[in-house]
């Protein structure tokens, strides 16, 4: 199941700038493919690093971004989860202008209102970031644990 840019505005409450996905490319209900391209118009490239340096998306956006591609774990339960947790975030690469991170998040576990992801972001192939995510699922009563 793929989804485009008004379908992702129905699921997540993000909007500019802070909406990091593009694109679904896959969707089930233990798995994620999400896109986001990146531009030299993102508005963190102001600042992170302006000239005479590289620009570079900082790392905590792209762990928000495999964030709000696991988030879509969740839309069959038409639920929202909030970030609770990152565990084994590793870097290896710089993402820069010009670059489309591929996006996956799989599934590890479920126990009551929280939810494990391996998450991962790549481009050209390349792995880009890992890590481990968990989510807090919203109850009704508000109420809300940690992993």
């Amino acid at each position: 199941m793929s989804c485009n840019a008004e379908d992702i505005r129905q699921v997540l409450p993000q909007r500019y700038p802070y909406l990091m996905i593009d694109r679904i490319l896959e969707q089930d209900k233990e798995h994620v493919i999400a896109v986001k391209n990146i531009t030299i118009n993102e508005p963190f490239f102001q600042g992170h690093f302006p000239e005479p340096f590289q620009a570079i998306m900082p790392g905590t956006l792209i762990l928000e971004a495999m964030a709000q591609a696991a988030a879509f774990l969740l839309r069959r339960k038409g639920e929202l989860g909030f970030l609770a947790k990152v565990d084994k975030a590793r870097f290896r690469r710089k993402v820069i202008p010009g670059d489309q991170l591929i996006l996956s998040a799989s599934k590890l576990r479920q126990r009551d209102r929280l939810l494990q992801i391996k998450a991962e972001a790549s481009v050209n192939n390349e792995i880009v970031a890992t890590a481990t995510i968990c989510i807090v699922i919203e109850d009704k009563g508000n109420e809300t644990r940690a992993c």
